[in-house]
């Protein structure tokens, strides 16, 4: 059987991406998203979810390049002087690398996050992470225990391969490596605990979007099980870009999971669109 895990990531992080998200799941293949506890549109996104119980809702737990929940004097290791995390991965690997990351700090800000979506009304489908932070030794234990705790047992692993889109630079190639290997441990991490987890990715995690090309493609080869497509849609690129100091092509995203042509592709193959409620797990 041959099934495909449509997930939009940061979720509550804007509306337009909220606006994005609805609109791929009314339109589209889209039946996944992970929501951002400190996201500046988090209220919306949870009244949102509440109106599409066939929406699966994981959390995206954030350490970098973001809003933390808890205050700042709680977590000095976390945040700049600003009072936000710090900008990227890259910046927290070096910070966690060196030592200067507290893991008490890390469980407290996450554990917050989860309690933070919990009040709100939601049952969770999954856990994943901003940046793929929780595929980091040290941190995916953390996150494996708290998301049993609540009851959750499915979890994000990216298992990306390194010429998945375009490979014009060491730093993708690096990337890739690096992210592949660290999904390997998460895996077994998972597994291990009887977590369940989508035997495929297909996101795209250097930077480029998911085009409808991309989707017939990964569509006319997809293999048996189910494969997790990542992507991070949005409804305006000028304002979002600007919003996330990040250039990326939210609309093209946007676009290819509600594409005609692609819904169209797996209608004619019989492949299901499905969410991380419907995964077994992994004895």
């Amino acid at each position: 059987m041959k099934r495909i895990l449509v997930n939009a990531d940061d979720f509550g992080r804007h509306e337009l991406i909220n606006r994005a998200v609805g609109r791929a799941f009314d339109t589209g293949c889209l039946r996944s998203a992970t929501l951002m506890a400190g996201g500046i549109a988090f209220d919306d996104a949870v009244a949102l979810a509440k109106k599409i119980p066939g929406l699966g809702v994981g959390i995206h737990f954030t350490l970098a390049n973001g809003n933390p929940v808890l205050p700042t004097q709680e977590i000095p290791t976390l945040v700049t002087e600003d009072g936000i995390f710090h900008g990227d991965y890259v910046k927290f690997l070096k910070r966690y690398i060196s030592g200067k990351i507290s893991l008490d700090e890390v469980r407290a800000e996450l554990a917050a996050q989860l309690e933070k979506i919990q009040r709100a009304g939601l049952t969770l489908t999954h856990v994943d992470s901003h940046q793929h932070l929780h595929h980091v030794p040290g941190i995916v234990e953390i996150v494996l225990e708290l998301a049993a705790s609540a009851g959750i047992n499915a979890m994000r692993v990216a298992n990306t391969k390194i010429f998945d889109g375009e490979l014009d630079s060491l730093g993708k190639f690096v990337g890739r490596l690096g992210l592949g290997s660290l999904a390997m441990f998460a895996a077994h991490a998972a597994h291990k605990k009887n977590f369940a987890t989508p035997e495929h990715f297909a996101g795209i995690v250097a930077g480029e979007s998911v085009s409808e090309n991309f989707m017939v493609k990964l569509i006319e080869n997809l293999r048996d099980g189910t494969t997790e497509v990542m992507l991070h849609p949005g409804t305006d690129n000028k304002i979002l870009r600007d919003f996330c100091e990040w250039d990326h092509d939210f609309e093209e995203e946007l676009a290819a999971v509600t594409s005609p042509r692609v819904l169209n592709l797996l209608a004619e193959k019989n492949i299901q669109a499905v969410n991380f409620r419907d995964l077994e797990a992994t004895a």
